[in-house]
């Protein structure tokens, strides 16, 4: 697997195809793990490091530029990964979490949601597929609405509204003990 583009190529550096059908990493598993080279550096690159040589992953890593690079560096150490999918889980977790609470509230509750789903998707192959079907169910329904006549679209921004409107009033309500109404009616009685 070459290490920096983290694509698995058919074929290995001679451009056969490998024993293992991973392409870029060669060589017999043992009792001591994983054993070979692997392919590291851009693409076309003859660099091949010893598998499990972490300061090697890690000097390929860094001819990477930008976030991709540090990643990868980071990566390359089992303390490091580990870290890395803590961490990131940490974060994603909250904003989804985070999201979901602000979903019937006005505001970008979808699109935190969505933001903790990409965070997630970077080290999480479960919430790359869960951020890839919300991608694609998002788009089916924007496509039908746009499909849709105008009082399709205009009954569907009603229901919207009167949820929203629904979900605050009895927000409020049922948690800080405001009714709306109530306050609205005083206001209008000055």
């Amino acid at each position: 697997m070459t290490i920096s583009d983290g694509v698995r190529e058919p074929h290995g550096a001679t451009g056969q195809p490998s024993e293992t059908g991973t392409g870029g990493v060669r060589g017999e598993t043992g009792l001591g793990g994983v054993q070979g080279e692997a392919a590291v550096g851009g693409a076309g690159s003859d660099r091949r490091v010893e598998l499990g040589d972490a300061d090697a992953l890690k000097d390929a890593a860094a001819g990477r530029s930008g976030i991709h690079g540090w990643l990868d560096g980071v990566r390359s150490t089992s303390a490091g990964r580990l870290t890395l999918k803590i961490v990131i889980g940490v974060i994603g977790t909250v904003l989804v979490v985070g999201g979901l609470i602000m979903v019937p509230f006005p505001g970008p509750g979808w699109l935190v949601v969505f933001a903790g789903l990409a965070v997630l998707a970077t080290e999480f192959h479960w919430a790359h597929r869960l951020l890839e079907f919300g991608k694609r169910t998002l788009s089916a329904w924007t496509a039908w609405l746009g499909r849709q006549g105008w009082s399709v679209k205009i009954l569907v921004v009603a229901v919207a509204a009167v949820t929203a409107t629904a979900i605050v009033y009895y927000g409020l309500k049922l948690s800080l003990h405001i009714d709306l109404i109530v306050e609205a009616r005083k206001f209008l009685i000055r």
